[in-house]
């Protein structure tokens, strides 16, 4: 990791519409050390010439499945972890280098992945995990048919634990909802995920179905809130919006069905959405070709209709919005075209907020991502283009960015 001098860029903190011109920034031990107006001096550190182009925060994508390795959840069952684990290095490669320099992955991530990447043995995102979701059953994470008799121990046979697949664990009443978040903190979960409401995938569930008891949702957040870390709760319907923010989950993820009075609610409260077009729309363009479950093809297209209608919700309740996509198997290079999706609804500006100081904000790591500050990690993109007018710079795959750098390290350079 060398050192690195940035001079003469545009640069967009993350936050504000005021991009200065001319700036000077300096990077040692991956992080941020300067930005200025003046000439800095360094004698040992690379000079990159950005040459007036923007300099801004390294893209989040806060809601992601790095081992999703087919759109059909049974499938990714029968692949096995290899195969899953050979996909998350082609998927978590491909968002590095579309610009995505950190990812949450809010459903079946571990800490091995999460090792393999800090050591080096492949190249990626900054990585957060939240483990296993939390589900009950016949919930979103229960992804048993209903013609399947109930198990009383792991997919896998091998021990007598709670019911649990790649993404989930089922977890019923507060004693083992209490056990499986301790479970998963122990493991270096980021935060705790749960199941809220009903979903697309699941083969048993309504998609508007409210999911977990209160006194059971309040139990998983206290023990986080011990942990000094949050809940995200995956919600569809506006009624599990509501009642998750309530009870106190800091994260909704997806809220495609919310209502204006439901999302002046989320506001109002200080709590965030992360909507996830990407999967939505890719599902309805290409779910049936990539067989899909046809129950779930169903709930996809009935979300897709109110999808854009409740972004515009969250958009005049004034709700913190945060960057997720959700992608699944080969539609994992769809997840550039976020952007263009919500620029249906939203500002460049709002969804740049979106993809950076909101997402760390949301993620209890503002100052440290998302942002273009002293003390952040040194998580860059040089764009050939202003974003802030043009959006769809950032929907090209990266093909528009000239530098990359993640923790300090330049992962792409094209400015020599």
């Amino acid at each position: 990791m060398s050192d690195l001098l940035f001079k003469n860029a545009r640069v967009f903190d993350g936050t504000s519409a005021d991009c200065a011109e001319g700036q000077w920034l300096r990077v040692a031990d991956g992080r941020i050390q300067e930005l200025s107006s003046q000439p800095l001096v360094a004698p040992t550190a690379r000079v990159i010439d950005v040459g007036g182009r923007t300099l801004m925060p390294g893209l989040i994508d806060a809601h992601m499945h790095a081992f999703a390795s087919d759109v059909a959840v049974q499938k990714i069952e029968a692949m096995g972890e290899a195969y899953r684990a050979a996909h998350a290095v082609r998927m978590l490669g491909h968002a590095l280098m579309c610009g995505f320099t950190t990812v949450r992955d809010v459903g079946g991530g571990n800490h091995s992945l999460w090792r393999a990447l800090a050591d080096g043995l492949f190249a990626g995102p900054r990585y957060l995990y939240s483990g296993k979701i939390l589900s009950m059953t016949g919930g979103h994470g229960d992804m048993r048919q209903i013609e399947e008799r109930p198990r009383y121990q792991a997919v896998c046979g091998c021990d007598s634990g709670p019911l649990f697949n790649t993404f989930a664990v089922i977890a019923d009443g507060v004693d083992e909802c209490i056990r499986a978040t301790r479970d998963e903190l122990r493991q270096g979960a980021h935060c705790i995920k749960i199941m809220g409401s009903g979903g697309v995938a699941s083969p048993t569930d309504p998609i508007w179905m409210n999911q977990y008891r209160e006194d059971e949702i309040r139990a998983i957040v206290n023990e986080c809130t011990e942990r000094r870390t949050y809940v995200s709760a995956h919600c569809h319907p506006a009624s599990a919006v509501r009642r998750c923010v309530e009870f106190g989950v800091r994260s909704i993820e997806h809220g495609t069905l919310i209502d204006d009075d439901t999302a002046r609610f989320v506001a109002e409260r200080g709590a965030y959405i992360v909507p996830t077009m990407a999967i939505i729309f890719a599902l309805v363009d290409l779910g049936r070709q990539l067989g899909f479950p046809a129950q779930s093809q169903e709930k996809a297209e009935f979300a897709f209709r109110q999808a854009l209608v409740g972004l515009d919700a969250m958009r005049r309740a004034g709700v913190k919005v945060g960057f997720g996509t959700d992608l699944l198997g080969s539609t994992y290079t769809r997840q550039c075209r976020e952007f263009t999706l919500r620029s249906e609804v939203f500002s460049p500006l709002e969804i740049l907020r979106q993809a950076t100081s909101v997402s760390a904000e949301l993620m209890m790591m503002q100052g440290e991502i998302g942002c273009i500050a002293p003390g952040a990690h040194a998580d860059l993109l040089v764009v050939d283009g202003d974003p802030l007018k043009d959006i769809a710079l950032l929907a090209a795959d990266g093909r528009n960015l000239r530098s990359i750098v993640r923790g300090g390290e330049l992962v792409k350079d094209e400015l020599r």
